[in-house]
């Protein structure tokens, strides 16, 4: 007895048989512009390689020869001759695309740069203002401590004023004072002069009593006498 495959199994399996086999998957790829060129000691290609030049490199065009195709050039101090065609103005598409990807990146990173400087700013604002509140404090206690000095100094003034005050009454005291003690020394002369006076006339009354007494008892005699 044959056996029979279901037929929706073998119509799938006959389907998948003649299914083309899968292609292999493919990658993108891209031909590079990074390419060298030669710096030769001549204008031709007989002539000795002094360096190969990558792409993009600039150096500095002295001469162009038409007829030749060369142009003689100089770079870091050497100079050569390279092909004419193979120079041109604008830096070339590899050097342009790895500036724009260093200024992308620069792009991008300029978020982190700015944050990171606004930090910095914020965290330097804040010192500052820190600084100025100490600043304002000291300025407060500077112009406290001023005050008290300005009155400590009108009090020396006053205290100063006073002492001069005081000073003149003193000097006036002191002129009034000797002035009195030349009187008194004056006064104590003229009263020692007066006393000396008053002694000398005494002593000479004394004198002149004792002469005049006794002729006086002698005259009151003879009068007794007489009587």
């Amino acid at each position: 007895m044959t056996r029979q495959f279901p037929t929706p199994i073998f119509a799938l399996l006959l389907t998948l048989m003649l299914l083309p086999a899968p292609a292999l998957v493919a990658e993108t790829h891209y031909i590079t512009d990074q390419i060298e060129v030669t710096l030769r000691s001549g204008e031709s290609t007989r002539n000795k390689i002094l360096r190969m030049l990558p792409s993009g490199t600039a150096v500095e065009v002295l001469s162009q020869n038409s007829d030749s195709g060369y142009s003689r050039v100089r770079i870091n101090g050497r100079e050569g001759y390279i092909l004419t065609r193979q120079l041109q103005r604008e830096p070339s598409a590899r050097s342009q695309l790895q500036s724009m990807r260093e200024r992308i990146e620069e792009l991008q990173a300029s978020p982190n740069k700015l944050q990171s400087r606004l930090a910095e700013l914020q965290g330097d604002y804040a010192q500052l203002q820190q600084q100025h509140q100490q600043l304002q404090q000291q300025h407060r206690q500077a112009t406290d401590e001023l005050q008290r000095i300005e009155q400590t100094a009108a009090n020396a003034v006053r205290i100063e004023r006073e002492r001069q005050q005081l000073q003149q009454q003193v000097d006036q005291l002191s002129s009034n004072r000797e002035q009195l003690l030349q009187q008194n020394s004056q006064l104590q002369k003229q009263s020692q002069q007066r006393w000396f006076l008053i002694g000398a006339g005494v002593l000479v009354g004394g004198i002149l009593l004792g002469l005049i007494l006794p002729h006086l008892r002698l005259r009151r005699r003879s009068s007794w006498d007489r009587l």
